[in-house]
């Protein structure tokens, strides 16, 4: 297998800015612990890896930014790249070492995500076209089918991996659960008690509007605690 041409793109945010975007009280710790269990496991298949935080991220928009990112990679000399982003915690190292050895020959690869979009992009430089690739509708429902579709006119061949759950709000973080089996200890106990605390938050919430809610006759509309 030619690896040496295949580089390693982790798109992902700092846990501060994951914690902004994303719907997931109290969720900075995960989101770092995310980061740096994804940096690991691409770091184990010997390949590459640069990691994309917001900082190093140029554009106005997500297509944009994610585009560059890509470009920037393929312009350091890298005829195929693997982009993963770090909010999927049962992507493992084989599917890296997999996607790399079908890039070798030629294919192109995409893990497609159950919200529709994907975790995973496999791309080869001779496929890539910053206009067109800009132009996907990014972060919109429907963009695995759109990608598969542009991918397919532009590769001789399109591979497709495991469906896995990413996290986007806390609702995945209860989905996730579901395949508890193969996350690392480490993160599943992170989501459990994340899970358990944002729970109990929320009835104390509840029940301090229930026995107060006579109290604030003129901020009727407001929460009892805001989260901004």
């Amino acid at each position: 297998m030619n690896s040496l041409h295949t580089a390693i793109l982790v798109f992902a945010n700092s846990a501060k800015q994951d914690l902004a975007n994303k719907h997931i009280l109290r969720g900075e710790e995960l989101f770092d612990i995310l980061t740096r269990s994804t940096l690991k496991k691409a770091k184990k298949t010997g390949l590459p890896v640069f990691h994309f935080s917001d900082e190093d991220q140029i554009g106005a928009s997500f297509g944009e930014r994610f585009t560059n990112a890509i470009a920037s990679v393929f312009n350091k000399g890298f005829s195929s790249i693997i982009t993963i982003g770090n909010d999927t915690p049962h992507l493992k190292t084989h599917h890296l070492k997999h996607t790399a050895q079908q890039l070798a020959m030629g294919k192109t690869v995409i893990g497609p995500s159950i919200d529709g979009g994907f975790y995973l992009l496999g791309l080869q430089k001779s496929n890539f076209d910053l206009t067109e690739f800009q132009n996907l509708p990014w972060q919109r429902f429907g963009l695995y089918h759109q990608i598969s579709l542009w991918l397919h006119q532009e590769s001789s061949e399109l591979i497709k991996l495991p469906v896995l759950q990413d996290l986007d709000n806390e609702r995945d973080l209860q989905s996730i659960l579901s395949f508890s089996t193969s996350l690392s200890s480490t993160i599943l106990l992170l989501i459990i008690n994340l899970l358990k605390s944002n729970r109990s938050l929320f009835y104390t919430n509840q029940n301090f509007s229930s026995q107060y809610s006579n109290s604030f006759p003129y901020n009727k509309g407001s929460p009892a605690v805001s989260f901004i």
